[in-house]
């Protein structure tokens, strides 16, 4: 998915469109109670950030407060069913991403809903992933990578490359990796991303297809481990030293980012959906949460219609699905 950049002119012309897609008048009767926004991950995390520096302006938007709710496992999974046994009248919102919605589902035959059961109603931002590797890993980038991987799978010890679970955005994009450079790769699959980091520092795992943040890049540069590469088209402002995957021949146009956005069921009354909308479009307007959203390595989208939203989800879904298809994946 393309990274969706947002500023200057770009910002006040796309705002203006997005609010004549979305209308200006309130749905009736919307929000008549306080609104709920479900994060499918515990308190503490990028997630769980993210919904707290929104509740407080969507609050304001909305007239009613804002709960951030906070339930965690099976991959998001828990907290997306709830959203769906709930009533389709936009006071129970879901904050998720490709990861919980489109792939976990993907990997996990007990999973019974399908990512077209949720309505993407506007992205809040996009992040940069990167290709980490433990420090004493003996290559210099990722062409590099790619031959000794080559190498090293001919020999019957082929390199191991982490995720935060089995059906998890980064298992999907570390075996299309493995697959795309022809270099056979052990997955090795954690619960969450704290113990792959500590493992990848610890040098136990290889490689870490991940986003990155200042913690990250403050590990780069202490030497605790190494950025390879972005999966962003071009070079990154926060990393300008690390080349992008376009720079190499083994993996050009491996281009991902991940993203976090505000779902409704499916079925949501569309006079709600656009209320919900337009709330959040004056909330990424907000300079003071674009800027705690930049501090969180997760850039506020621009605004664009729910139509532009959905196109986008959709996108995001048959992307996914096709990496699952041609590495094979299964649901366990």
């Amino acid at each position: 998915m393309t990274r969706f950049k947002n500023v200057g002119r770009r910002w006040l012309g796309g705002l203006v469109a997005a609010l004549l897609f979305a209308g200006l008048a309130p749905a009736h009767g919307f929000p008549d109670r306080p609104v709920t926004l479900m994060v499918p991950f515990p308190a503490g995390g990028l997630s769980d950030v993210v919904a707290r520096n929104l509740n407080g302006p969507l609050a304001r938007q909305f007239g009613q407060p804002v709960i951030v709710e906070n339930l965690g496992g099976a991959g998001g999974a828990i907290a997306a069913q709830k959203v769906l046994h709930a009533p389709a009248d936009g006071h129970l919102l879901l904050q998720a991403g490709p990861g919980e919605l489109i792939t976990t589902p993907l990997a996990n035959a007990a999973i019974k809903f399908r990512s077209e059961d949720f309505r993407l109603v506007h992205m809040v931002g996009a992040v940069d992933l990167a290709i980490l590797v433990r420090r004493d890993l003996p290559v210099k980038d990722v062409d590099e990578l790619a031959a000794y991987a080559a190498q090293a799978a001919k020999a019957g010890k082929p390199l191991t490359y982490a995720s935060v679970g089995i059906g998890s955005l980064y298992h999907l994009l570390g075996a299309h990796m493995s697959q795309t450079i022809g270099a056979p790769m052990t997955h090795v699959p954690y619960k969450g991303g704290a113990p792959v980091i500590q493992d990848l520092v610890g040098g136990i795992v290889d490689i870490f297809i991940s986003p990155f943040g200042k913690p990250d890049i403050e590990r780069m540069r202490t030497g605790q481990v190494r950025m390879l590469a972005v999966l962003s088209p071009t070079r990154v402002d926060a990393v300008k030293s690390v080349p992008s995957v376009n720079e190499s021949k083994a993996l050009r146009g491996f281009n991902y980012s991940t993203w976090a956005g505000i779902f409704v069921k499916k079925d949501t009354a569309e006079p709600v959906v656009q209320a919900v909308h337009n709330a959040i479009v004056h909330t990424l307007a907000d300079p003071s949460v674009r800027a705690s959203l930049d501090t969180a390595n997760l850039p506020a989208s621009k605004p664009v219609s729910l139509a532009e939203s959905q196109k986008a989800y959709q996108q995001s879904i048959e992307q996914y699905r096709g990496i699952a298809r041609a590495i094979g994946l299964q649901p366990q």
